[in-house]
């Protein structure tokens, strides 16, 4: 990096984004630390949602432990049902 890309850096506007819960602009510092989130409220109810499982990642279902152990049995007898 030079002394010119320094420069550009620092006129550049500070990048800002929306807050994933409450959709308010948030500016992305190192000073600011409960990024992306605008405050310690808006982090904590989003942990809360992932704790309670009302966000969720896409994707198959996980299997429980019944589905496995029939899974382990067809493979042991060489994948006959």
């Amino acid at each position: 990096m030079t002394l010119d890309d320094k420069h550009d850096d620092a006129t550049q506007p500070p990048l800002q984004v929306a807050c994933p819960e409450c959709r308010a602009k948030v500016v992305w510092t190192t000073n600011n630390p409960y990024r992306p989130f605008c405050s310690k409220r808006c982090r904590l109810l989003d942990l809360g949602a992932w704790a309670d499982e009302s966000h969720r990642i896409a994707g198959e279902p996980a299997m429980d432990e019944a589905d496995l152990d029939v899974l382990i049995d067809r493979l042991e007898r060489g994948g006959q049902q």
